[in-house]
This record gives structure tokens, C-alpha cells and sequence, in this order.
């Protein structure tokens, strides 16, 4: 009995595998479909210790299409231009030179043109740029994605924060949407919209790779946000959007060390925080008001602190006082070290230049002074910050 109940096995199991060995060679696409069935079936299976999900079979970050449907329309090509002067001749300025030649050989006019992008921020036809990338623009020409095209002109301009407001007269223009900036943060998906090297509009994609990135030496104000999305010559200006296609920065900048600019994956954009203020500022009054006391601050490092035998190492050094300046009238010596503007704590030149901005030119303002040993405090009445010269392009 056992032997018959052997054999009928093993000739079941030889009809199995010759049936499977049939299948695989004459049908191979069946098999093949019902693998990738069981495949999925069992990646949507979570078991106790499967903490990361598969998002590809879910479909969660598969692509981006969406987002930049949403935030492409609102995005803009600028192109500018701008009559500068050209020496023709090495001798133009040479009088023996003159003398025989006159000024046949001297200095002629020639349009230069740039390149850069923005964002259309209001049906009113706002448009939110990088102030570099229409600075003493004689034209300015900005180009839709519909591929209508028109004559912008500048609102105003802010060069602390390097942005720019713009305005066309166009109707029915698509607009983009704000992103609450408190809820960014590092590691975030974002997408880089904008015209590099003018090969049109490109979308890149990366990561939020730090926040409140500063003392770059690119802006009087930074703040920036750092993202490895691939940012070039021709994105100033552009939008950093999220995965729901929500404006949360404007593409600003790159480090790079060719002459070409091209990206490393090290790039930065104006916060949408800062950008919003800035262009309600102008939209408002066509300018941005800023407080100022005068003063040259100058950050205070551990090798600084211990060779100087400063009582603190936070705080701003006053490194140098604008002569009856309003620091100077109100006491403020070089060498102190300014540690609280209206009792708010002050931990380095940053923070120092972002309080004393917010005050209110006119008003008075109460400063913390550590001078020695002893901390004083003194009033000063705000000035109206200088405006700011503009910086060339990154």
C-alpha cells in the first residue's frame, strides 16, 4: 500500500514539473504575469518589522507631474537688454592718439543681452525676479509658457535681499501659490522651475539640503534655503516649488567653480517668508524701508574672543561707528559689543543686521552694550537705512 501511495506521488509530482517545464517553454508570458502578480500583491503586505514601505508600488512618489502643472504656467523667461559702452582701441584715451585720429576710434555704444526667469505672483500682472537680473535693464521682454510675450516694467527693487518686483499688462495671467514657509523643512522633495542657458523651461528635482544658510557674502540679508536640485545661469529669479507645486523660494544662486556656472548641487533660493514681505513692500510703497544706527559689526569667532580677551564670544563686535552717525550720538564706542536690540538677544552679525532692519526709522531704540566688564545700555534714534548698491550676477 505505501509503494502505490509512492509511486502515484512521484508520478504526480513528474506531470507537475513536465507541465511547468511545457508552459515556460511554449507560454512564458503567463508565467511571468503571475509572478509579477504575486510580486505585488506581497510588496503591499506589511509586515511587523517592514518600517519603509514600498513607495514605488504605492505610487506615492512615482512622479511629479502634477506639481508642475500646477507651478509651470505661473513661470516666466525674461530677457533683458542693456546699451553699455566699448572701447574700441587700447590708445582711444591716449591724447597723442586723439590728436591725430580725433574720436573715430574711441568709444561706441553695444547692447548687451542677459537672460533670467520669474514668477507671475498676482493676476494684476505682478512678477517676482532676482533684482540682478534686471538691474539697469533697458528692456525688459518677459515670455509665457502659453507663449504669449510682453513689455515688463520694475515696481521696484530691493538689492539687500536681491529681488525684484515687475509688472506686465496682460489678462488672464495664471499665478502661483505660497507655501507656508515654517513647514519646510531639510529633506523636503522640491522642484527647480526656470530657463537655464536658455534652453527653455526646465524642471529639476532635489532635496531641502539645509536652512537658513548665511554668510555667504551674496546678499546684505541671507537667509537662504540650500537644495541640491540643479540650479544655472538663466534660473535666477525662477521658483523652488514643493511636491504640490507651491512656491517656497526664488532660485537665487549657485556655488560653482567654472566660469560656465554650472551647477555642483549647491544651490540657493530667497525664502518665500522673505520674498513675500519684501514684495508687498514694494507693490505697497515701490521701495523696502530698513532701520540703521551706523555701525560696522564684525563676528566674534573663539580665536577672536580668546586673543582679545572679550568678556563674551556672542554677541556683534562693533568694529567701526559711522563719525555722528546715530550709534555714535548715542555713545556706542569700537570695540563694545552689542549683545540685545529692545531687550531681543543678539548672537552674531545676522541676527544683529536682521533686528536692527525691522526697527522703525524715527523711532527709538534701546541698546545692549557690553563694554569690559560692564553691560550699559543706551538709546539710539533709527535711521533710515542707505540704499544698498547692487551686486553682479552669480
Amino acid at each position: 500500500m505505501l509503494r502505490k501511495l509512492w509511486l502515484l506521488f512521484a508520478q504526480t509530482v513528474t506531470v507537475c514539473v513536465a507541465v511547468l517545464f511545457v508552459v515556460t517553454t511554449l507560454r512564458p508570458q503567463w508565467h511571468q504575469k503571475s509572478t509579477a502578480q504575486s510580486a505585488a500583491k506581497s510588496s503591499t503586505v506589511t509586515t511587523p518589522g517592514n518600517f519603509w514601505p514600498d513607495l514605488a508600488a504605492s505610487g506615492a512618489a512615482s512622479s511629479y507631474a502634477v506639481a508642475v502643472r500646477r507651478a509651470t504656467p505661473a513661470v516666466v523667461n525674461i530677457n533683458t537688454s542693456k546699451e553699455i559702452s566699448v572701447t574700441r582701441s587700447p590708445f582711444a584715451d591716449d591724447p597723442l592718439f586723439q590728436r591725430f585720429f580725433g574720436n573715430q576710434f574711441g568709444k561706441e555704444r553695444e547692447q548687451i543681452a542677459s537672460l533670467g526667469s520669474g514668477v507671475i505672483v498676482s493676476p494684476e500682472g505682478f512678477i517676482l525676479t532676482n533684482n540682478h537680473v534686471v538691474e539697469s535693464a533697458d528692456e525688459i521682454e518677459v515670455a509665457l509658457a502659453d507663449g504669449r510675450k510682453a513689455s515688463a516694467r520694475v515696481v521696484g527693487a530691493d538689492p539687500d535681499t536681491d529681488l525684484a518686483v515687475l509688472r506686465v499688462d496682460l489678462k488672464d495671467l495664471p499665478t502661483i501659490s505660497f507655501a507656508p514657509f515654517e513647514q519646510v523643512q531639510v529633506g523636503d522633495v522640491v522642484l527647480a522651475i526656470g530657463n537655464p542657458f536658455a534652453v527653455g523651461q526646465t524642471v529639476t528635482m532635489g532635496i531641502v539640503s539645509a536652512l537658513g544658510r548665511n554668510h555667504l557674502g551674496i546678499n546684505a540679508f541671507e537667509n537662504f534655503i540650500q537644495t541640491d536640485a540643479a540650479i544655472n545661469p538663466g534660473n535666477s529669479g525662477g521658483a523652488l516649488v514643493d511636491v504640490e507645486g507651491r512656491l517656497i523660494g526664488i532660485n537665487t544662486a549657485i556655488y560653482s567653480n567654472s566660469r560656465a556656472g554650472g551647477s555642483l548641487g549647491i544651490g540657493f533660493a530667497i525664502p518665500v517668508s522673505t520674498a513675500k514681505t519684501v514684495m508687498e513692500s514694494i507693490i505697497a510703497t515701490g521701495q523696502v524701508v530698513r532701520g540703521y544706527i551706523g555701525v560696522e559689526p564684525q563676528e566674534i569667532t573663539p580665536e577672536m574672543a580668546e586673543a582679545l580677551k572679550l568678556p563674551r564670544s556672542s554677541g556683534a563686535l562693533i568694529a567701526g561707528v559711522m563719525r555722528n552717525g546715530p550709534a555714535d550720538r548715542a555713545g556706542v564706542r569700537p570695540g563694545d559689543i552689542l549683545v540685545a536690540v529692545d531687550n531681543k538677544p543678539i548672537d552674531d552679525t545676522t541676527t544683529m543686521l536682521t533686528q536692527v532692519a525691522q526697527l522703525k526709522p524715527g523711532s527709538d531704540a534701546k541698546l545692549t552694550i557690553q563694554r569690559g566688564n560692564q553691560q550699559i545700555a543706551l538709546t539710539v534714534k533709527v535711521a533710515r537705512r542707505p540704499r544698498a548698491q547692487s551686486k553682479p550676477d552669480n
